[in-house]
């Protein structure tokens, strides 16, 4: 019977690793704790658990915390009443959606220290939708706290139906070492394969996973308006064949790094400052590059107030490799969603489930795709496209020629091409909406002109410099 019972337990764990489920030994599974008493060390006991777990889940290496003996003995009391909730109808994803939970509260508490690695999972959704990663290779190569990667994952196995971990691999970098511990707990708690494939290292320097036009699809939320870049040690980098910008900022550099890793089929989505859009000089000139390589297919303008650490709106941006040689070659769809939002509370805003299908849906459209209804977004899409076809909506969404962008001055802003929706009657005129979408202009202005300001004050001290 001993041996049975060690054949069963080796079988189960093959079982749950193909899977990607966790193997829980009997001392690390919560009915065990739970009926621990009161007087005993709990701390120590989910340390051991800790240890326990990662002893039979290799994948999980140095990502488990084992600092638990700070805890103190009444945290039993607690553990005991949330063994009270039933159970029966928690679903697979649950204690991936209470990390994902804690993860976001943990980031709006600790400000800019927390933002780093927390991007909000409504603009998750939205660049996972709009890029599609329903196999192959997906890299992230500033995965924070790796939501990117998980939620691709959740897209394959809840829309698709297919197991991710048969389907598609994950890789991520980060430069922080508890960061990274972060994402591979993340990707553990879902169920994601791929631990592994996420590695510490400066991402300007460190191409671990040896990326140049290795994957299938890339996502990011890189850190906006890097300096200190060193340029020494990216010169002839094949990450960035348009060039380092003059200008101290690191936008484009990131820009080049999400494009270099594209195979000639992928696509690419990442968060991007509003003023790389409208950069001019050296960036400028980066960005045309691009433009005329047909790599640029989407930028959708996002509101104010939808990150932790700024208020400031932002700008996605959209590659897909694969429209050479269609009818989208030479275009580009423009999409202005800064009005489009959920209030949150006060200071925070998110798309709800039905407005981020409702963007994703106009892109699909513009690819001559079949709309996704499946969250809401249906009366939405109705009501600005009742055939269920691409059309041009003034203050929403155009497409783009690039003769018509050569001929902004290479300009990727959506609030240039889209335009202004019709203004309703008088009556309906809303004062405060209204003081919103200027304050979010002035915003822009003022970023703008402090950029242009350090730009001008860099002039003038070259030029003020001795020549000796």
């Amino acid at each position: 019977m001993q041996r049975e019972a060690a054949g069963g337990a080796r079988w189960v764990r093959q079982i749950t690793r193909h899977s990607c489920a966790l193997y829980l030994p009997e001392t690390a599974r919560f009915d065990y704790l739970i009926d621990r008493p009161e007087a005993e060390d709990i701390g120590g006991a989910i340390n051991a658990a800790m240890k326990a777990i990662a002893d039979e889940n290799e994948e999980l290496g140095g990502a488990l915390p084992r600092n638990y003996n700070s805890l103190e003995k009444p945290i039993l009391r607690v553990l005991k009443i949330l063994n009270r909730i039933p159970r029966n109808n928690i679903t697979e994803d649950a204690f991936g959606e209470i990390y994902q939970y804690f993860l976001g509260n943990f980031a709006q508490k600790e400000g800019q220290k927390g933002g780093e690695f927390f991007t909000p999972i409504s603009l998750v959704k939205l660049i996972v939708d709009v890029i599609e990663p329903s196999y192959g290779r997906i890299l992230d190569p500033a995965c924070g706290a790796g939501g990117m990667l998980v939620q691709s994952a959740i897209r394959v196995r809840n829309k698709l139906g297919f197991d991710p971990n048969q389907v598609i691999s994950v890789y991520g970098q980060e430069k922080v070492d508890g960061t990274v511990k972060l994402c591979q707990m993340n990707l553990a708690v879902h169920g994601v394969s791929g631990l592994r494939n996420i590695r510490e290292g400066n991402t300007y320097y460190q191409d671990i996973h040896n990326s140049v036009g290795e994957f299938d699809f890339v996502m990011a939320n890189p850190p906006f308006n890097v300096n200190g870049v060193d340029r020494e040690k990216i010169k002839g980098d094949p990450h960035y064949p348009f060039g380092a910008p003059t200008t101290d900022n690191a936008n484009y550099l990131w820009i080049q790094l999400f494009y270099t890793a594209l195979n000639p089929k992928g696509r690419a989505g990442f968060v991007m400052a509003n003023s790389a859009s409208d950069a001019r000089g050296s960036e400028l000139e980066i960005r045309r590059q691009l433009i005329e390589k047909r790599a640029v297919d989407v930028m959708i303008a996002i509101g104010s107030n939808f990150f932790y650490t700024v208020t400031l709106p932002c700008t996605l941006w959209f590659f897909d490799r694969r429209k050479l040689k269609t009818p989208r070659e030479d275009k580009v769809l423009f999409i202005d969603a800064r009005h489009i939002y959920r209030q949150v509370d006060r200071a925070h805003r998110e798309f709800s489930e039905a407005q981020v299908e409702f963007i994703s849906n106009i892109v699909r459209l513009y690819r001559e795709e079949k709309a996704e209804l499946t969250v809401g977004g249906s009366e939405m899409l109705t009501e600005t496209f009742p055939d269920k076809v691409y059309r041009d909506v003034a203050g929403l969404c155009k497409i783009t020629t690039l003769a018509e962008i050569e001929a902004q001055g290479w300009s990727l802003n959506p609030g240039r091409y889209v335009g202004v929706a019709e203004r309703k009657e008088a009556e309906d005129f809303d004062f405060a909406a209204r003081l919103e979408e200027l304050n979010e202009e002035l915003e822009i202005l003022n970023v703008e002109a402090r950029g242009l300001e350090e730009t001008i004050a860099e002039n003038v001290a070259m030029i003020l410099e001795p020549n000796f």
